[in-house]
């Protein structure tokens, strides 16, 4: 099982995401510690989270002009869609699949925050991007076009994220 840990150099230095990344880290955990009466609401609620943090960085990659199709919006829609799969899978009594892929998320959500979360926060920080208001304090250093890759193309890229291999029927 990997032993997922929040640690300072997961960090991305933009308060809101590490607070939130700090969630999902403790979201895994229960998850991956819980008994099989527990393991479906620790779940849930682990899915409840992602829904929620995912869609709130795809707001903000919107508002700062990346493309509706970047990586890193691609990626957070594949790695929901394989939560939502295992969701279904689990109701049908393979609980033993949520197991698999918690592990999956410990190994996967470091390579995302590091690959991904960092460019989007570094993109924020430039264009003075306030998560709290939504205020871009500079206007000017917003991209003329929208970002088609920035913020994900690198180390990850558009490859399906490995979760899915463990998802698989």
């Amino acid at each position: 099982m990997a032993e997922l840990q929040w640690s300072e150099g997961m960090g991305i230095d933009m308060p809101q995401m590490d607070a939130t990344h700090q969630e999902s880290v403790a979201l895994v955990r229960a998850v991956q510690g819980a008994s099989d009466e527990h393991i479906m609401a620790a779940w849930e609620q682990l899915l409840a989270h992602t829904e929620a943090h995912f869609a709130q960085e795809d707001a903000w990659m919107q508002a700062t002009r990346f493309a509706a199709g970047n990586c890193h919006t691609t990626q957070h829609q594949q790695v929901l869609q394989i939560m939502r799969d295992g969701t279904e899978r689990a109701r049908k009594g393979r609980l033993g699949e949520l197991r698999l892929m918690a592990n999956e998320l410990a190994v996967w959500l470091p390579h995302h925050i590091d690959a991904m979360d960092a460019g989007l926060a570094y993109h924020l920080r430039q264009v003075g991007f306030d998560p709290a208001s939504g205020h871009i304090a500079h206007p000017e250093a917003l991209p003329q076009e929208p970002l088609q890759g920035w913020g994900g193309a690198s180390a990850m890229g558009c490859d399906e994220p490995s979760v899915a291999g463990q998802a698989g029927g």
